[in-house]
This record gives C-alpha cells, sequence and structure tokens, in this order.
C-alpha cells in the first residue's frame, strides 16, 4: 500500500472520521507478530485530530494519546486488503528498530468484528515527507541531498544486513521529523528474510517510477538472478536526482509518467543524465546508482564511502537539519 501524506488544515477536524469508540480491541495475531511492548500505546486510548493522508488501502491520522499526550500516526488498513501482507508487514515493524527507519509502537484492530480494520501505531514525523518537502521548496541544494542519501543509505544499510528489502524507496516513503531526521518507512511491499513468504512474488510490487531496469524487465536485465538489494541503489538514485532537478528525472517535461513511458525509458532509454550544473560528485553518485545493469550498480557499502556522500557533513552551506526542520507542516 501506499500512502501519500498531505498537508492538512484545520477543516481536515470536520471530516466524517470513524468515531474512537470503534478503537477498542487489541489485535489477536498469531505470536509472534503482535509488538508486546508494555509501554506501546493502546488503541483505546487514542484520540484522533486530523488526517495526514489517504492511500489505496487505507487511512494515516493524526492522534493524540489521551493520557500522555504523546503525539502519533495511526494507519488504518482496510481489511479487504491482503491479511498475509498485513501480517508480513507488521512481522517486519516488530523485528527492525533503528533511529534510520519509521519506528512502529504497536500492531492493533479497530474492533472485534473479524472484518475490523488493521492498524498500525507509527512514530510522528511533524515535517511530513521528502515529497511534501519538494512541493514546498521544488529543489533542494547539494548538501542536504547529501545528508538525506547518507541517512537513507545507513537506514537500507541496517535493512540488507537482516535480509530486508524495501522494494518502494520513494520521496513520500521517506519522513521527516521535526529534527529534520529523514527516516525510511511503508514496508507494505518489502520482502523479508529467507523462510518468511514473500506475498508479493511479483516483482513490479511497489511504485513503478522508482523500479529499477531488472525489477520492470527481469528477463531483459536478469532479474531473475539479481539479489534485490540493488534495486533499493536504483531507487536512491532516482530520488537524489529528483531532489536536485526539482521533477522526475527520468522523463521529459511533459511526459506523462504511465507504465508504458517509464518501462521504455527505464528499460530502453538512454542512462538518465547528470546536468552539468551539479558538482562532479553528486555527478558521480547518481551515475553509479542508476547503472542499468545490476551487477555493475554500487552497492550500499560501497556508497556508504563515496565522496558526495561524506560531504553532508563538511558545511555545505548551512544547517541540513535545521533546514529539514524548518520546512514542518503546520499541523
Amino acid at each position: 500500500m501506499t500512502l501519500v501524506r498531505r498537508r492538512r488544515h484545520q477543516e481536515a477536524l470536520k471530516l466524517s472520521l470513524p468515531r474512537l469508540a470503534q478503537f477498542r480491541h487489541q489485535t489477536r495475531l498469531p505470536a509472534p507478530t503482535l509488538l508486546n511492548n508494555p509501554d506501546s500505546p493502546g488503541i483505546e486510548n487514542l484520540e484522533k485530530l486530523s488526517v495526514l493522508g489517504h492511500g489505496t488501502g487505507g487511512t494515516v491520522y493524526k492522534v493524540r494519546h489521551c493520557r500522555t499526550h504523546k503525539i502519533y500516526a495511526l494507519k488504518t488498513l482496510r481489511w479487504d486488503q491482503s491479511m498475509t501482507a498485513f501480517l508480513h508487514e507488521a512481522e517486519i515493524l516488530k523485528r527492525v528498530s533503528s533511529e534510520f527507519i519509521l519506528r512502529c509502537h504497536s500492531v492493533c484492530d479497530t474492533g472485534s468484528n473479524p472484518d475490523s480494520d488493521q492498524c498500525f501505531v507509527m512514530e510522528y514525523m511533524e515535517g511530513g515527507s521528502l515529497h511534501d518537502l519538494l512541493r514546498a521548496r521544488a529543489r533542494l541544494p547539494e548538501y542536504m541531498i547529501s545528508d538525506l542519501a547518507s541517512r537513507v543509505l545507513q537506514g537500507l544499510h541496517y535493512l540488507h544486513s537482516m535480509q530486508i528489502i524495501h522494494r518502494d524507496i520513494k520521496p513520500s516513503n521517506l519522513l521527516i521529523n521535526g529534527n529534520g531526521d529523514v527516516k525510511i518507512a511503508d514496508f507494505g511491499v518489502s520482502r523479508g528474510w529467507p523462510g518468511v513468504k514473500d506475498p508479493y512474488q511479483d516483482s513490479c510490487a511497489g511504485t513503478c517510477a522508482y523500479m529499477s531496469p531488472e525489477r520492470f524487465d527481469p528477463e531483459r536485465w536478469g532479474g531473475d538472478n539479481a539479489n534485490g538489494f540493488a534495486g533499493d541503489v536504483w531507487a536512491l538514485g532516482v530520488v537524489v536526482l529528483e531532489c536536485y532537478m526539482g521533477r522526475f528525472p527520468l522523463i521529459g517535461l511533459g511526459q506523462k509518467p504511465d507504465w508504458a513511458t517509464l518501462m521504455c525509458a527505464i528499460c530502453f532509454g538512454e542512462t538518465p543524465k547528470v546536468p552539468e550544473t551539479a558538482s562532479r560528485e553528486l555527478r558521480d553518485f547518481a551515475g553509479r546508482c542508476l547503472e542499468k545493469d545490476w551487477r555493475r550498480r554500487a552497492t550500499v557499502v560501497e556508497l556508504l564511502s563515496h565522496p558526495f556522500v561524506s560531504r553532508g557533513s563538511d558545511g555545505g552551506g548551512g544547517n541540513t537539519n535545521v533546514e529539514m526542520s524548518s520546512t514542518v507542516l503546520p499541523t
């Protein structure tokens, strides 16, 4: 499920939201899927404040804990979505713990009815998503892109070390907190470790605009033999280039990003060109991410030591976290 966080005004509180009384029961999921942290916020103690975003499978709300007054994000999934996919995402969220990954506090349901919606109580990110930031600023300076790339790479390094492939790295799944820290979110189409059933056997699970050639066309680009990790690197390269150019970089201005256009550009088009106005470090970094042959594409470990990433904290024009947090959306 793809959830796109969008700016909401106070009028959002007038929407016909499900009543709090409907959120009463902890889900009884097969162990060890449930997050059994005694300090986790129970769904019965959460008050809805506003809508943060909608997706094809559910809605994300801003909620407040009635006793502690802490703010969380409540991600609800409609029960008509795959139960296997829900349990798969819950299992991944239960196992991950990193400062570079959005934290899940608990997994709940919205009632005793078997058809009740399922919920994730997530860490609230005041700054919205990178998608929101790009809409507000259009382009980012290189030192901010460098810091963002560093945090995403560290998150991917952590995930890949656990044999987890995200498969949906894109601006709307990179969230920003009040300190300007970027974290990876949404494991709805991720692939887990060996031995865990993958509900998305189809290589095209995820957002096609950020898919690598081997995922779009496995036969042409040897995707059947790819380990999957390289696909996350490609997606990061697209994001980095999008941050610099201020638009989706793989197709021309005015082109409609439909499936056929994207497949032609990604699988049959020339290697994406980085503008000459970019620094040599950024051009090389993006080029190594966007190598069409996944066997020649840089790995996460290699990119972590790339000069473009290491220069992010070298004072390239401002304090990255301060500038990220200064674009926090009104709530």
